[in-house]
């Protein structure tokens, strides 16, 4: 599929996608919003993928933000819509996906950039990266899930802070938060994260698709986690995976899955 405002490549079981407006920062239009769902959603669908990785063309910025201009206008059902629809299009749609997605945080990552990156199953950093949620300074709060992803991943007192003030962190006090899982020269950041993605790779991803549907149970209302993951373990018992990981492990060779 041809996009204007991304770029797709897989590779070696990884597929990367990579916001490519650097003219603007790689702020999120809603144009680039939907190219978006639909390079994860063929991704998602593809055999040849098993991991994928979001990150932003340059050095300067992952996302820098939402495009400003597209809604400084909007009424207040507009802008209910507009969260309504990102949140269903994309960011709960990256979270809930069954193939892991990494998001390789190259600079700036603000407003929805941070919220892109926080929907994914985790981030790793460049050590020039910088993000925060300055929504609160435009009038607005995030609209894209940074009011609910920030305080699980970083506790709430963090979360407050960091909204309020509309202030950035840098990557290795994101680090200590734990919003990012590690930090890397701007350098080394693809290949580092592209040597994660490999590591996931030699494990089951049938599995890994029920373990992410049960650890998601846990932040969902009116769901129950540990029913989730019972019902989810249960279900390994059923698949190809499951009949070659354990075999693999009682004969001392090395699991060949079947896969998704």
């Amino acid at each position: 599929m041809k996009y204007e405002n991304i770029l797709s490549k897989t590779e070696n079981g990884i597929t990367t996608i990579t916001i490519n407006r650097p003219s603007k920062l790689n702020a999120l239009n809603r144009a680039t919003i939907q190219e978006l769902h639909d390079a994860f959603e063929d991704a998602d669908d593809s055999a040849k993928t098993k991991v994928i990785i979001v990150t932003g063309s340059g050095e300067k910025a992952f996302v820098a933000g939402a495009d400003i201009s597209e809604f400084a206008d909007f009424s207040e059902e507009e802008g209910a819509k507009l969260a309504a629809t990102g949140q269903e299009l994309l960011f709960d749609f990256v979270a809930n996906l069954s193939t892991p997605v990494i998001a390789a945080i190259n600079g700036f990552a603000l407003g929805g950039g941070l919220e892109l990156a926080m929907a994914a199953h985790f981030r790793i950093a460049s050590d020039n990266a910088k993000m925060g949620l300055p929504e609160v300074s435009l009038g607005v709060i995030p609209g894209y899930g940074g009011t609910q992803r920030l305080p699980q991943l970083v506790g709430k007192g963090r979360a407050m802070e960091m909204i309020m003030t509309a202030g950035m962190i840098d990557a290795n006090q994101a680090l200590q938060y734990g919003l990012v899982n590690h930090v890397t020269t701007p350098e080394e950041l693809l290949e580092f994260t592209e040597k994660t993605a490999s590591k996931i790779m030699r494990n089951s991803s049938v599995a890994i698709a029920a373990a992410i549907k049960a650890i998601n149970a846990n932040y969902e209302d009116g769901e129950n986690g540990f029913d989730v993951e019972i019902e989810e373990f249960g279900n390994c018992f059923g698949t190809e995976d499951f009949e070659e990981g354990t075999q693999a492990f009682l004969q001392k060779r090395k699991a060949d899955f079947p896969g998704r």
